[in-house]
């Protein structure tokens, strides 16, 4: 990770024209915040089906499965944030104050996690295709959202950025670790894209639910008709009448 941000940072400060003081903080939080949101999006796929054995022998809710996950990504962030605070000491900054609000705003991160990580695994379980998908949409996502090129540079199409769900989520931490706290709109946008997450999130486990509920259902009854002792089962209704014809029956001479 640091030489990637120091790669990254030197070569696009060259490139558009910025200071590396000023362009190499900016490079080095978005990244450490991109792999985090990356690293979630890419390994969630496999949450429940990794917790196969898990789900099948002990009934514990998903919730916890999704945070033991978002934990492990938690502690590879931690161990990736000392490269930040090597480059504060470097190029001698210091964010102040509004640093405290990075606290709130990873929060707001981390729970976005856990609930993406709860809709894209269970989608997976379903449709094996969807983590292909999600690595290739990750790619297009990093190049079009400011992570090693700051919004300003699109000049009057800035609505580009300030449209982009990515870009919010990243500023709520990286404008405070720079010295600024979050705009209202960045603000406004990280908490509605909060909400449509839990939204989604309970709709998918919904609808797991009553998919489970109606395949146990359905292999119950199944269980019960087949291992049915022949006892149970009327002798009238294995043996087929004849249909009356309204004749009375023949009696022998």
């Amino acid at each position: 990770m640091a030489i990637s941000i120091i790669a990254l940072g030197t070569v696009y400060s060259e490139i558009l024209k910025l200071p590396a003081g000023e362009l190499m903080p900016h490079v080095c939080v978005g990244l450490i915040v991109w792999a985090f949101i990356n690293s979630i999006m890419l390994d969630a796929g496999d949450l429940f089906v990794g917790s196969e054995n898990y789900i099948k022998q002990i009934r514990l809710p998903f919730s916890l499965y999704a945070f033991r996950f978002v934990l492990s990504k938690v502690i590879i962030f931690a161990h990736d944030f000392p490269i930040y605070i090597a480059l504060l000491l470097y190029f001698r900054i210091w964010p102040g104050a509004a640093a405290l609000l990075a606290v709130p705003g990873f929060l707001l991160l981390v729970i976005n996690g856990m609930m993406t990580a709860i809709t894209l695994g269970i989608a997976s379980a379903r449709f094996r295709d969807i983590p292909r998908i999600i690595a290739s949409l990750t790619q297009i996502v990093f190049l079009v959202t400011p992570i090693i090129w700051t919004p300003d540079l699109l000049g009057p199409r800035s609505y580009l950025a300030s449209s982009n769900p990515f870009f919010h989520l990243i500023e709520m931490v990286r404008a405070p670790l720079l010295g600024s706290a979050p705009s209202a709109e960045t603000v406004t946008m990280a908490i509605s894209i909060t909400i449509i997450n839990g939204l989604i999130a309970t709709s998918a486990v919904r609808a797991w639910l009553e998919i489970r509920w109606r395949l146990r259902f359905l292999t119950d009854r199944r269980r019960r008709f087949t291992n049915a002792p022949s006892s149970t089962v009327p002798a009238c209704s294995l043996v087929r009448r004849p249909a009356f014809s309204g004749k009375a029956p023949k009696t022998a001479p």
